[in-house]
């Protein structure tokens, strides 16, 4: 039951104050497991939404498989999240309180299958981050 890591988002850390997280699979395509394999995705400037009773992953990169050729998806295009019903509902109203957002904060595979960490997180003002680097 081992974890392979495949990408991390550095910079959440940095702006964000992480309230809870909590762990989603996430709906791809057949090219995107193999660029995943060979750990070719990006987090950075990623975010997600809650649209109606679902839940999205904006601005991941996930690199082009290059063996698949015409049948590669859109680099960044958006991607379902799979989560219950209740957690959705719950992260959205917590959502709708001022200033919150969920940020992925890694990007994983789990006995075979993508998972992404996504953080309920509140954006750090300017002189937060200051401390934090003293």
């Amino acid at each position: 039951m081992s974890e392979e890591l495949i990408a991390t988002n550095r910079e959440a850390r940095h702006n964000y104050h992480i309230l809870e997280s909590v762990e989603a699979g996430i709906e791809l395509k057949g090219a995107e497991v193999k660029s995943l394999r060979e750990h070719r995705a990006n987090l950075k400037d990623s975010f997600a939404r809650v649209e109606g009773n679902e839940i999205y992953l904006y601005n991941m990169h996930i690199s082009p498989y290059p063996q698949a050729g015409r049948f590669n998806p859109e680099p960044k295009r958006r991607r379902k999240l799979l989560l219950h019903k209740t957690e959705i509902k719950r992260l959205f109203g917590q959502l709708t309180q001022k200033g919150l957002t969920l940020v992925p904060l890694m990007l994983y595979f789990k006995r075979g299958f993508a998972k992404v960490e996504l953080a309920l997180a509140k954006g750090k003002k300017l002189y937060d981050k200051r401390e934090v680097i003293r």
